[in-house]
């Protein structure tokens, strides 16, 4: 349990760790604004990014009395650095290396003792990311968390420029879906496994574009590829598991686009989406040692018995229920319509059981309206139509999609709920932002939400 009363030392650090972040923010800005206009966002993202991780842990020090995974992320990491001062041999031994369950034995009340360890592989990496962190913060929590916020600032920045690059018109409805929606700006700033993963998409968005959609063949965006998609594996694999298949028919419906005779685009279209998900079926299958319980043959019984679990009576009403399914192809895709819309707009008003599920209502229920308004103007077919003229849009509503089904299908309480769907959501927001600026230019008519 982290203690609840603020050092004068953390009152001190974090505000000039804040300070310092700022400064370079400005240097950063003034240096590329002139020739990136977009950089007139870049030190107001980067702030809403520190505020969200502050006000992340603020939460968690007053309102859960410094209990929660960010706590337990810091005092592990905490318990790690004071080590290093004991003992550096059993230090980089429990850091680095891959021994399961023997570390406990480093530590005593001198080190503090890591409440995540080895024992659980995917936790335990983002202790070892957050170790260098701490250890430069000088051991302080908000430090610690500002420093988290600047670094993984830098994957959500890249994915405003990738889509940029396609829809340069867009800089502040962009802005707005990217660095500012506030499900992000809160849950996925601080010390947490969804801060890494969020960068870490957008890291892999940006590479891949570069790469496979550009054809820019540098060296540097394979490496980011790899590392982005190493994060991502060590951390929440399941999130490649919706990534993967969208990228791969992006690169496919790219094929397609520059095909002129509209006759063989017609013939070729279903063939590149056959060969697309073929690749992204092989892949992911033979990643299943990686995905662990998200690999392809458990997925649908763990969807199954989470979903039965969250029925029980002792998650009191902050659980919602999808309704039974078997573990079948059939059962699972029955529940399409409703996994998806639990992904992303659910909590919804009449779910409200305290003060952050109404926060996040009201994102939903804006989203929510957006996206009714969208299909009725474009008449539902004229929707997806539209998503598949452009490949960029392709890719963010498939993975949106993909990765809500996934999560409203596998997750049935709010409070993970509204976490574990943060990744989907700047590529969601972005494409309702896109599609409402091409229903704009192809009807002349302005819409004003």
């Amino acid at each position: 349990m982290l203690d609840q009363n603020l050092s004068i030392f953390d009152l001190l650090i974090a505000p000039l760790y804040i300070f310092i972040a700022w400064v370079i923010a400005n240097f950063i800005q003034k240096k590329y604004l002139y020739s990136h206009a977009e950089y007139k966002y870049f030190t107001y993202g980067l702030t809403a990014k520190i505020a969200g991780a502050v006000g992340l842990g603020l939460v968690y020090f007053y309102y859960y009395k410094g209990e929660g995974d960010t706590v337990a992320y810091f005092e592990s990491a905490k318990a790690y650095v004071n080590l290093f001062f004991k003992n550096k041999d059993d230090f980089f031994e429990g850091w680095l290396g891959s021994a399961k369950g023997i570390d406990y034995y480093f530590f005593d009340e001198s080190t503090g003792y890591p409440i995540y360890s080895h024992r659980d592989l995917n936790t335990f990496f983002v202790v070892r990311l957050l170790i260098p962190i701490v250890a430069l913060s000088f051991k302080s929590y908000f430090a610690s968390a500002v420093l988290t916020a600047c670094i993984t600032y830098t994957g959500l920045w890249k994915l405003y420029q990738t889509f940029l690059q396609e829809f340069p018109t867009l800089k502040r409805e962009l802005a707005i879906a990217i660095l500012f929606l506030p499900s992000c700006v809160f849950w996925g700033s601080g010390l947490a496994k969804d801060s890494f993963t969020l960068s870490a998409v957008g890291w892999f968005t940006y590479s891949f574009y570069h790469f496979f959609i550009k054809k820019k063949i540098k060296s540097i965006y394979v490496i980011e590829l790899l590392v982005s998609a190493f994060i991502i594996l060590a951390i929440k694999p399941y999130i490649l598991f919706a990534l993967l298949p969208g990228a791969i028919l992006w690169l496919s419906n790219q094929q397609i686009t520059k095909i002129k005779n509209s006759t063989l685009q017609l013939f070729a279209t279903p063939l590149l989406i056959l060969i697309g998900a073929g690749l992204a079926y092989y892949a992911l299958t033979k990643m299943g040692d990686s995905l662990g319980n998200y690999k392809i043959d458990k997925v649908m019984d763990r969807a199954v018995l989470v979903q039965q679990d969250m029925k029980a009576e002792y998650y009191g009403g902050k659980s919602f229920d999808i309704g039974n399914f078997d573990a079948s192809i059939a059962g699972v895709v029955s529940k399409a319509p409703i996994a998806i819309f639990s992904g992303i707009f659910r909590p919804a008003i009449w779910d409200v059981r305290n003060i952050v599920m109404l926060i996040s209502s009201i994102e939903n229920t804006y989203l929510l309206i957006l996206t009714i308004f969208l299909l009725i103007r474009l008449k539902v077919f004229g929707f997806f139509i539209l998503i598949r003229k452009n490949p960029l849009l392709l890719f963010s509503m498939l993975f949106s999609l993909f990765f809500a089904f996934s999560v409203g299908l596998t997750v049935a309480n709010f409070g993970s709920l509204v976490r574990l769907r943060i990744p989907e959501l700047p590529f969601f927001v972005s494409g309702l932002f896109i599609m409402r600026h091409l229903y704009e230019k192809q009807s002349g008519t302005k819409v004003r939400f």
